[in-house]
């Protein structure tokens, strides 16, 4: 089943369980779904690829934790909570992340193999390890693992 078709019947679960929170996170997904479609020149009901969508979830996922911070910052707690609600939502439809210890040695190999030693470099070398993990790292733990590489 598509990841498209999940978001569908998560709606109707959480119409049926009276659930705000993931009501709430499962029409923003769709409004986002259909917003990247038409920003890609597709119309509105054409069919969401998988790539498309986690893309869509992860993005999601990155201005809640984002949103989390700023409302911190600004002594809003009960807004913050709210986001973290969402957030832990939209988690369960992502694929598990590797941690920074998972990443280290597939940074480390990647290093050695591009034989990079100048520290100017750092962006060339997360450029890289993003794209061996493909989307199974999140890009702050990559870049933390990176720099420390080079210290």
């Amino acid at each position: 089943m598509s990841i498209e078709n999940n978001i569908k019947e998560a709606l109707k679960e959480a119409m049926k369980n009276k659930d705000e929170v993931r009501l709430s996170v499962m029409r923003n997904i769709k409004a986002a779904f259909t917003n990247e479609l038409v920003a890609k020149g597709m119309t509105p009901q054409s069919e969401v690829s998988d790539d498309l969508a986690m893309g869509v979830i992860k993005r999601l996922a990155k201005q809640r934790k984002d949103s989390i911070e700023q409302f911190r910052n600004g002594g809003r707690e009960d807004l913050a909570v709210q986001e973290e609600a969402e957030l832990s939502v939209l988690e369960t439809l992502l694929p598990k992340m590797m941690s920074q210890e998972e990443i280290k040695p597939i940074a480390e190999k990647k290093k050695a193999e591009l034989g990079l030693d100048d520290k100017s470099k750092v962006g060339i070398l997360v450029g890289a390890v993003m794209k061996e993990l493909g989307g199974q790292a999140d890009g702050s733990d990559v870049k933390a693992v990176v720099e420390s590489l080079f210290n």
